[in-house]
């Protein structure tokens, strides 16, 4: 395990650990009481996209914010960077942090990884908030489609990935500070977007099998959607609404990235969620 000096933007200073022989880096801290609650990163920001609702879930219990290998400053593990894969990889790494039992927590990327996960390993999760991630071909944005379908030249972003730094601007409604942008900008550096963006392209293979298991998902689920989301519209939160028993759908006056825009809503339904075990009001 290595410490990265002090912490950003009020949260606990990162850390990387050794797993299967990658690099990944995650954020601990919360109180040392109650299940633990794993924070996935979305794509294309990091970890530090949690600073805003970090204090508000580090009263709930054990936080563990996780960049998933492949996003944010974490390596890639090239057999999960795919939807299925990755919800396999999430079992294990938990596994490896000596957790049989969280709550979890992954907007964007996060939404399909965790529900392969919680297919594969049923009692894993007491509750799951996702959101802002594809489940349909059909209902993804343009933009989102030109990635996951468009040539993979569009996907070069330069080595620097200053373009991915004037997207992330366009779509933020709330401007990150300097020092969590460059940690953004680094998380997308030196060819890291277009290995990250293998992820998304495998979800024309991938969604199909997620809508054909999430009848079977018995975890309480909470999806959250910005309702101005121009990458992933709320239709996409909808169908997980439909598809999965215990599933209740939110949508927030924001845009994409929700967990920032919208925060204080964000916390709040994220941790009503946690603290009644997805029962809800």
């Amino acid at each position: 395990m290595t410490a990265e000096g002090e912490g950003v933007a009020g949260m606990p200073a990162p850390e990387t650990i050794d797993f299967e022989g990658l690099s990944v880096r995650l954020v601990r801290g919360g109180t040392d009481r109650g299940l633990p609650i794993l924070l996935t990163s979305p794509w294309p920001q990091s970890v530090l996209a949690f600073r805003f609702i970090w204090d508000a879930l580090a009263e709930l219990g054990p936080l563990i914010a996780v960049d998933l290998p492949g996003f944010g400053r974490s390596d890639a593990s090239y057999l999960a960077l795919c939807p299925s894969g990755m919800g396999g990889l999430v079992v294990r790494l938990l596994d490896h942090l000596g957790i049989q039992r969280c709550h979890a927590v992954g907007p964007d990327v996060g939404t399909p990884a965790l529900l392969f996960a919680a297919h594969e390993a049923p009692d894993l999760f007491a509750t799951i908030t996702v959101g802002s991630g594809g489940t349909d071909m059909s209902l993804v944005g343009d933009r989102l489609r030109g990635i996951i379908e468009g040539p993979e030249s569009g996907l070069d972003v330069g080595d620097d990935a200053a373009a991915i730094v004037e997207v992330i601007k366009a779509l933020s409604a709330l401007e990150p500070s300097a020092e969590v942008m460059e940690d953004y900008r680094l998380s997308s550096a030196h060819g890291r977007y277009r290995e990250a963006a293998q992820y998304v392209r495998a979800y024309p293979r991938d969604l199909p099998l997620l809508q054909g298991f999430a009848g079977g998902i018995g975890s309480p689920v909470l999806v959250i959607s910005g309702a101005d989301d121009p990458l992933v519209p709320p239709s996409n939160g909808a169908l997980l609404e439909r598809l999965i028993p215990d599933c209740r759908h939110e949508v927030l006056k924001s845009g994409h990235f929700v967990w920032e825009d919208a925060a204080a809503a964000y916390a709040s339904l994220v941790s009503e969620w946690i603290r009644t075990g997805g029962r809800g009001d």
